[in-house]
């Protein structure tokens, strides 16, 4: 079991992000395959064939290159940009009235449960991430080999998980052991 990274139950772009990682056995993809795919976005199984897939592969991608430009301070690639604001314009969207206790704006979807509500939700959220308050906390995970994301409230937080913490820590800690050993061989 991965534990999500900080931030990812504020952001659902940021998991999408996530859902490529390093794993004990090498690079995992939550999103391997249509019905993988449709289990993360919470669609029905049916719902993702490959094209569909493809366009959520193709947005998990894009919004990676602009959480990586936010981090390293540069713009990202213009189709990277285009790709997430295509997928926000891909299901309308209005806002509707309630009333639970008092006014509140909702938005909701034209064609709630398809493929283009998950993706524009997605991109949607993105767009908040990257041109909001949470912008300038976006940061890639320190550990060597670690491809994800997260957001950094903390001023002392380099890495996305105690996973990778410790995997750090025991690198260090075993450069140290071997470097010891080797310190009075240098003497001799």
């Amino acid at each position: 079991m991965v534990t999500a990274a900080p931030g990812e139950e504020r952001s659902s772009a940021l998991a999408l992000v996530n859902t490529r990682r390093l794993g004990t056995g090498g690079e995992v993809d939550d999103l391997a395959d249509p019905h993988a795919a449709a289990q993360w976005l919470q669609l029905p199984a049916t719902a993702l064939g490959a094209d569909a897939l493809s366009r959520v592969t193709d947005l998990r991608a894009a919004v990676r290159e602009l959480l990586a430009a936010l981090a390293e301070d540069r713009s990202p690639a213009a189709a990277a940009v285009e790709t997430v604001n295509a997928a926000a314009r891909s299901d309308a969207a209005a806002p509707q009235l309630t009333w639970p206790g008092g006014p509140r704006r909702e938005w909701h979807s034209t064609s709630p449960g398809s493929v283009e509500e998950a993706l524009a939700a997605l991109a949607r959220d993105a767009i908040d991430v990257v041109a909001g308050d949470l912008g300038p906390l976006v940061r890639p995970c320190e550990a060597h080999g670690c491809v994800r994301f997260f957001f950094r409230e903390h001023a002392r937080r380099r890495w996305c998980s105690t996973t990778c913490g410790d995997r750090v820590r025991a690198a260090r800690h075993q450069r140290l052991v071997v470097e010891q050993r080797e310190s009075p061989q240098r003497g001799a």
